[in-house]
């Protein structure tokens, strides 16, 4: 049989992303640019966010590596950050605007999916994880900090709704997003948004973390991330940490991920689900992975990471659904 193939695109925040998958679900390409953000900068204001996309949009298909001409049988964009309603963030217009006019001129379906669902698919694919059941998914990322129960939807209902799962809330963050508070810390030391990669490479490196932050506090799996936020500038602003900048560091991703876990055994505990998997930019971290596999307290609780590229914005998840939905 010869190979067919979806086309994703993603668009966030942080990425130009697209990807193809054939029809056995192999992983054909997997492209993706960095957005551009100045020195000093926390991130992109939307309008040139979207100005960068239409930039790297072309370049990066002109980088596909095989011949789509009627073989494709769908585009999958990412349309909205999540699939709730009146989630909207322009960014998303350029992935939509350019999958659309492929998915016309090639005649094939096109169909949006939430850039939430396209995170979580691209971990259930790089792992292997199937349920027929409703499963937690917890979307640590720049924008968001949630922790959802998933339940696949009828196929009919995902094509009139353009929502592959339905998700219900039941913790994460009243405020600030995780990936928030580690970008913020990592330019007010003076590192390029976005900072995660190296902050995480110091703090995996450092043999000990300060004990200078007040613990995240988790009640029913919800929690403050802005107490933390505010402590943690003072600090570096008059560099409370003394000699120890490594170490406080370190001790900032302890803390983020003693409130990952404590919320995860928390929303596990009043949801009765066991299955969570774990999706965004921040599961990226080695040191936040290997703190919350190592947890006793989470003994009883199935976690699944995906490959740490799986775990950053992509475009494979939505490749994937798109598959799902086509030839599922």
């Amino acid at each position: 049989m010869n190979s067919r193939y979806i086309l994703g695109i993603d668009t966030s925040n942080y990425k130009t992303s697209i990807a193809v998958v054939d029809n056995d679900y192999n992983i054909v390409c997997d492209l993706r640019n960095f957005l551009e953000v100045r020195k000093g900068e926390r991130g992109l204001r939307q309008s040139e966010a979207l100005f960068q996309h239409v930039q790297n949009l072309p370049e990066l298909m002109e980088r596909i590596p095989v011949d789509l001409d009627g073989k494709l049988d769908a585009v999958a964009w990412s349309n909205r950050p999540r699939p709730v309603e009146n989630s909207y963030m322009p960014v998303f217009n350029a992935g939509i605007s350019t999958g659309r006019s492929i998915a016309a001129v090639n005649g094939v379906l096109g169909i949006g999916f939430s850039h939430q669902e396209g995170h979580i698919e691209a971990v259930k694919h790089d792992t292997g994880f199937e349920s027929d059941e409703p499963f937690l998914a917890c979307h640590f990322s720049g924008g968001t900090t949630e922790i959802v129960i998933v339940k696949p939807r009828d196929r009919d209902v995902v094509l009139n709704t353009g929502v592959f799962y339905k998700i219900f809330l039941v913790g994460g963050t009243r405020d600030i997003a995780y990936g928030q508070l580690i970008d913020r810390a990592g330019v007010a030391f003076g590192y390029r948004f976005p900072a995660g990669e190296i902050l995480d490479k110091i703090a995996c490196s450092c043999d000990h973390a300060t004990n200078i932050l007040t613990p995240i506090k988790c009640r029913h799996a919800y929690f403050n991330i802005s107490g933390i936020d505010t402590q943690i500038k003072r600090c570096i602003e008059d560099e409370g940490y003394g000699n120890e900048k490594e170490s406080f560091i370190k001790e900032i991703f302890l803390r983020i991920g003693e409130s990952i876990k404590e919320s995860i055994y928390q929303a596990a505990n009043m949801t009765e689900i066991n299955k969570v998997v774990m999706s965004g930019g921040v599961m990226s971290s080695r040191f936040i992975r290997e703190y919350i596999s190592n947890s006793p307290k989470l003994k009883d609780v199935n976690v699944y990471f995906g490959d740490n590229n799986m775990s950053q914005d992509n475009a494979v998840g939505l490749a994937v659904l798109g598959g799902r939905y086509v030839w599922d």
